[in-house]
């Protein structure tokens, strides 16, 4: 198969179209088993009912894992805030009502996010020891109900086509707090507006009825998770510094 530029690029992987079809082909030094694991979770998606791409291979391009998918044809309400940044509260709250939906299925085969977060916080190499285990200590001590969550959920992942909103990009989702996606979803806004994230959880906070301080219970965890995925549009410094201002309460 020969790809012409890819059209989008990831921490992970380029994307590419051809044959209108989308090709997700991974960069080298992944686990062998990362474009199985990530079909499988869209997979998953699909079938609890939620608007996603269907998965229609797992390949092998000029030795990259890569995932076949359908092509949707669309913008993402991303790239529509982009446009008119007026807009932001009618694309969050179309944003939001989608994330709501996917925290209200209650999930019985896929990875939980209890182990996906220790993991990460295990391989954290630019924190001291005692910082780890704090964080361990405080994702062991969090009690919640299983739900399915995106894991990577903001605008960007969220294609309008016609009348439908379609979900892509699943290979954070996992079983686990609905309150924990919510923060990621905020600290990944927080990146790069303030404002945005304050209004997304102002209106998630208003629309489920939950407080920030339940939500915010997770921001530790979350944001030392966060540091060993080595994303290079990500500040470093800020997510230190959450960390460590939790762990002098």
């Amino acid at each position: 198969m020969i790809l012409d530029n890819p059209i989008a690029r990831g921490n992970t992987a380029k994307i590419y179209l051809a044959d209108n079809k989308i090709i997700k082909v991974f960069n080298d030094l992944l686990p062998d088993n990362e474009s199985t694991k990530e079909a499988n979770k869209q997979k998953y998606a699909y079938f609890c009912g939620l608007p996603v791409p269907r998965v229609l291979d797992v390949i092998v391009i000029n030795g990259k894992q890569a995932i076949v998918m359908e092509y949707v044809k669309g913008e993402t309400l991303g790239d529509l805030f982009l446009k008119d940044k007026e807009q932001a509260e009618c694309y969050l709250n179309t944003s939001i009502n989608m994330q709501q939906k996917i925290h209200s299925i209650i999930p019985d085969s896929i990875e939980p996010m209890y182990e996906k977060l220790y993991r990460q916080i295990e391989a954290i190499t630019i924190i001291d020891e005692s910082k780890k285990i704090y964080l361990l200590n405080k994702l062991e001590s969090l009690t919640f109900e299983n739900r399915l969550c995106h894991g990577d959920f903001h605008l960007f992942n969220l294609i309008e086509t016609g009348n439908e909103l379609v979900v892509i990009d699943w290979v954070d989702a996992s079983a686990g707090d609905f309150r924990a996606d919510v923060y990621r979803t905020y600290l990944l806004y927080l990146q790069f507006s303030s404002e945005l994230a304050e209004v997304y959880l102002r209106l998630y906070c208003e629309k489920s009825g939950i407080n920030r301080t339940e939500i915010f219970q997770w921001a530790p965890v979350i944001a030392g998770a966060r540091l060993s995925e080595n994303v290079s549009s990500e500040n470093t410094k800020r997510l230190i510094e959450i960390v460590n201002r939790h762990c002098l309460m």
